[in-house]
């Protein structure tokens, strides 16, 4: 065992108080995943970021204490199994963790690690912050004018993994349940999936994004729906996002469609805007408007759209961090896929793998580590020092391995 991964039982674990917040040790224990393809190569560069931070910031008071975990390609190698109990034990009982990425078949095979996660640790809001960070290339003329927070439900919609083969027993049953007592016609010979949607699934969802926002000073929480077509699902979002907002956050938030708003469309000094979107006129705001966004609630579906296109509004999914969050536990990832044919190449991108990492210590409340780090981030990229995906369309840069970004942004942690 190497001297800085000491067993588990040397440090100590994170607990939740009764108010739901974290009481933090000095020295945590964090499970982590590295994850498949690229994920070795980023996690080694992210693990060297994030614990030199730290060090630094507390002068060697505070570190953390990482525990390796299996899941995905690996798991299913070792154990039989792409997500193991143990795995979901250890995050449960550590609550919080982190992980690259994981592969999912297209169309066969196991289904989405990644979902699978999220739904057995009722990690219902996966959050996706989206800023623009100086230097990336963008196809946008503005894309400083992007900074959203993105809330999408992660448990519910056809995520479920309700679904059944075309010409299956199950799905001519689904089929003929429909015709008979129903009354809907369905093409028999058809695939068949269920999206379903509940009132307390959205609620805490959009309740979490409401607070967020009131937390972080933000203008606007956005509902982003398809109510105008599927009224009872994501037109029941809609109304029910409205619903915790006007009776858990009545004083604090002023609701569009009532009125209120000033000249400018800005509600009153102290309010919080909430308003709703179609989701396909949606897509069209945040390249046309994207400044009267601010912090987006959307189903699962939608939401998968929207923060994967307002990524590439920034530079792209290497850009982007993210979280998965539940009331008991959070695990925190990089956003994109696997690229495996850059695998064990020390050559892609640690950028989201790093700034979810930030993601994770602003969730400890290690706010001086976390900031330190996403500064240095920036001022790597804006000297242009930065890995092949921003290199090749960067005028000037200096292309970088994997590891020796991880080096770029050490060097200019606490400058």
């Amino acid at each position: 065992m190497k001297n800085n991964e000491r067993s588990p039982s040397e440090a100590h674990r994170i607990t939740v108080a009764a108010d739901g917040t974290l009481c933090v040790p000095d020295n945590p224990v964090i499970p982590f995943i590295e994850g498949d393809g690229i994920g070795p190569d980023i996690w080694a560069a992210a693990r060297r970021v994030l614990d030199a931070s730290v060090g630094s910031s507390y002068e060697g008071r505070r570190r953390v204490e990482w525990m390796k975990v299996l899941a995905g390609e690996k798991a299913h190698r070792e154990t039989g199994e792409p997500l193991p109990h143990k795995t979901l034990q250890a995050i449960k009982d550590h609550v919080v963790a982190i992980k690259g990425p994981l592969t999912t078949p297209v169309g066969e095979g196991i289904r989405s690690v990644n979902v699978a996660l999220r739904q057995r640790l009722d990690l219902y809001a996966c959050v996706r912050p989206i800023r623009y960070i100086k230097g990336v290339p963008s196809p946008m003329r503005r894309p400083e004018r992007v900074d959203m927070v993105v809330f999408r439900e992660n448990t519910e919609d056809v995520y479920a993994g309700i679904e059944w083969e075309a010409e299956s027993a199950e799905a001519e049953a689904v089929i003929a349940f429909m015709r008979d007592r129903m009354g809907v016609e369905v093409a028999f010979g058809s695939a068949i999936g269920i999206k379903p949607m509940s009132r307390p699934a959205t609620r805490r969802l959009v309740a979490r994004a409401i607070q967020y926002a009131l937390d972080h000073g933000l203008a606007s929480v956005t509902l982003v729906h398809k109510g105008n077509i599927m009224k009872y699902t994501e037109g029941a979002f809609m109304k029910w996002g409205y619903e915790v907002a006007r009776e858990m956050f009545a004083g604090h938030v002023l609701v569009e469609s009532d009125g209120g708003l000033g000249p400018d469309g800005k509600a009153p000094p102290g309010k919080l805007v909430i308003k709703d979107r179609i989701a396909d006129m949606m897509f069209q705001q945040v390249l046309l408007r994207p400044e009267e966004y601010h912090v987006i609630a959307t189903p699962n579906l939608n939401g998968d759209y929207i923060s994967d296109a307002l990524a590439a509004q920034v530079g792209g999914l290497g850009m982007a961090p993210g979280a998965n969050i539940g009331d008991d536990c959070a695990v925190f990832e990089a956003t994109h896929g696997t690229a495996p044919k850059y695998a064990g190449k020390d050559k892609a991108s640690p950028v989201s793998l790093i700034l979810s990492g930030v993601m994770l210590l602003e969730h400890l409340g290690w706010t001086e580590a976390s900031a330190a780090i996403e500064k240095a981030v920036r001022k790597s990229i804006s000297d242009g020092l930065v890995t092949h995906d921003l290199a090749r369309r960067m005028r000037g840069a200096r292309e970088l391995k994997c590891s020796e970004f991880a080096e770029a942004v050490i060097e200019r942690l606490n400058r």
